[in-house]
């Protein structure tokens, strides 16, 4: 069964910058589009980018287009999330999570494993 692992949160000023990484294990058949979401207190789950097995293809929601960069190493069997100019706004658990394709929507309903989160808070 595929597993997720996410680190690299913490406490971060405004305007600066955190990188996630989640690790993951032997992809499950099919599996391997990764994606990150996130909840904030009090609000619904969502999508925050995804990208392909081959780093091919990626998406991003509109709110951290330009200040976040998905990316990942295969070799590693590490996916990252580069996130830069960050506000109060993006404090929320970050979670990753596999599916079988990295869609616009990022739609978490056709996520099927995921890991445990990581917290990232944004505050001065």
């Amino acid at each position: 069964q595929l597993q997720l692992v996410e680190s690299g949160g913490g406490l971060v000023q405004p305007g600066g910058s955190l990188r996630l990484s989640c690790a993951y294990s032997v992809f499950t058949l099919g599996y391997a589009a990764i994606g990150w979401f996130r909840q904030a207190p009090g609000k619904e789950r969502e999508g925050v980018s995804c990208i392909s097995r081959n780093g091919g293809r990626t998406n991003y929601a509109d709110s951290v287009k330009g200040r976040f960069t998905i990316s990942r190493d295969n070799a590693k069997n590490t996916v990252y999330l580069q996130m830069n100019s960050l506000t109060p706004d993006d404090t929320a658990i970050y979670y990753c999570a596999a599916s079988t394709y990295c869609n616009s929507n990022i739609d978490q309903t056709t996520y099927e494993y995921w890991g445990q989160g990581t917290q990232v808070t944004v505050s001065s």
